[in-house]
């Protein structure tokens, strides 16, 4: 059953916001070679299906409502596993996959650099383009953007949404969502296996803003106890990702 907080934890005036993690899957073998994986379906190895039991029973007291995944299966079964504690269906969105690397799927660092020297350097200047079959982090993150605003649409108040996809397109996606200028995107690391990120919505009578509240945890979040005015919910503060 879906968890709903209690009245008592709602400040007086506000109404109880919606939370989302953002949760990668676990290891796979190309992790491990350091192959880029891309749209490529890689399964889970043995660590990686670990990864998932034990981030599951952490994440299961969370009381999500809802799981949707990517339907690459190492992003889909550590989803199930999340499902198999709670009871709920793993909802498959294919607009939740990786980055498409194109050409470089399957090639480490140093072979995408041998085999496509030009490509690689350009890409490194910043032009992505180049590379056959790729798309950029900014389509990435735009399409990322987009689902994830529709799911949220039909999360009820106060309940808990869980995304379960990839690390580049969780990282540009989250920071579309949060309206961050793409030339800051690298100042943000990645997010490593079974590790997650957490929205945070700030509701005050019909107004709402979302925060970025744990970046790369692998564990639960607690309530931020502090006298920074950031931790108040203040709709003057503002962002593109606030009601929308």
């Amino acid at each position: 059953m879906p968890h709903h907080r209690p009245e008592a934890a709602v400040k007086p005036g506000s109404n109880p916001g919606r939370r989302v993690i953002l949760w990668r899957h676990g290891r796979t073998e190309w992790n491990v070679a350091g192959r880029v994986q891309g749209q490529t379906d890689i399964p889970l190895d043995e660590v990686g299906r670990q990864q998932a039991e034990d981030a599951a029973a952490r994440l299961a007291s969370l009381q999500p409502a809802r799981i949707v995944s990517s339907d690459l299966s190492r992003a889909a079964d550590t989803a199930r596993a999340l499902a198999a504690r709670t009871g709920l269906e793993v909802e498959l969105d294919p607009r939740l996959r990786e980055l498409a690397f194109g050409a470089r799927e399957g090639l480490t660092w140093r072979e995408s650099w041998e085999r496509f020297p030009t490509e690689m350097q350009a890409w490194a200047d910043g032009d992505e383009t180049r590379i056959e079959g790729a798309e950029t982090h900014a389509q990435a993150g735009a399409r990322l953007d987009v689902a994830l605003r529709e799911h949220i649409e039909q999360l009820p108040l106060g309940e808990t949404l869980v995304v379960v996809a990839h690390g580049a397109v969780l990282r540009t996606g989250a920071l579309t969502f949060l309206g961050i200028a793409e030339q800051s995107w690298r100042q943000f690391g990645g997010l490593s296996n079974c590790h997650w990120s957490v929205l945070q919505e700030a509701r005050w009578e019909d107004m709402s803003q979302w925060r970025l509240a744990e970046w790369n945890s692998g564990s639960l979040p607690e309530p931020v106890m502090s006298d920074d005015e950031a931790d108040e919910p203040d709709p003057g503060l503002g962002n593109s990702g606030a009601s929308r």
